[in-house]
C-alpha cells in the first residue's frame, strides 16, 4: 500500500536508507521496458574495451531506485517531482550491493515544495550517485461539511 504523508508532517532532515544489490535482471528489465539498449549495458565484448572493463548498470536506473527510497519510504506519494539532478559519479556493476541514503534538505512552505538529496555508494564505499530534486506538493483539500 501506498502510504500518504502531507507536507506538515515532513520535516528538513528526514532520512531513509536501503541497500540493493543489482543484478542482471533489473537491468534487463529496465532496458527492456525503455529501449536503452547502449552497448556498455548490453554488450560485454564492447564494455569490456571501455575504461568500465565490464558491463554497467543503466545510470538513470540507479538514480529511478533512489527517487523509490523517496516515495516508499520517505515523503509518501502526493509529491510531483518537477525538477531532478543526478549526477553519476561511478560506474555501478551488475552484482554491486549500492546503500542509498536519501533526506529532505529544504522545505518551501510558500510555493509547497521541498527540495530532497541522496547519496548512493557501493559496497567498498564509493560514491556513485549524487541527486537533488525539487517536489510540488498538492494544497489540502478543504474539510467536506458533515452530512445529517
Amino acid at each position: 500500500m501506498h502510504e500518504i504523508k502531507y507536507f506538515d508532517e515532513i520535516g528538513v532532515g528526514d532520512r531513509a536508507s536501503i541497500a540493493k544489490t543489482i543484478t542482471d535482471a533489473d537491468g534487463a528489465l529496465y532496458i527492456a521496458a525503455t529501449g536503452d539498449f547502449g552497448p556498455v549495458h548490453v554488450d560485454e565484448g564492447y564494455a569490456k574495451k571501455t575504461r568500465f572493463g565490464e558491463r554497467i548498470a543503466p545510470g538513470i536506473m540507479v538514480a529511478g531506485i533512489a527517487t523509490s527510497v523517496l516515495t516508499a519510504r520517505l515523503v509518501g506519494i502526493l509529491g510531483v517531482s518537477i525538477e531532478d539532478s543526478f549526477w553519476f559519479t561511478g560506474p555501478v556493476r551488475y552484482g554491486d550491493t549500492i546503500t542509498f541514503d536519501v533526506w529532505i534538505a529544504e522545505k518551501h512552505p510558500e510555493k509547497r515544495t521541498m527540495v530532497w538529496e541522496a547519496s548512493a555508494t557501493n559496497q567498498d564505499g564509493l560514491e556513485v550517485l549524487r541527486a537533488r530534486a525539487t517536489l510540488k506538493f498538492p494544497r489540502p483539500r478543504p474539510a467536506a461539511p458533515a452530512k445529517s
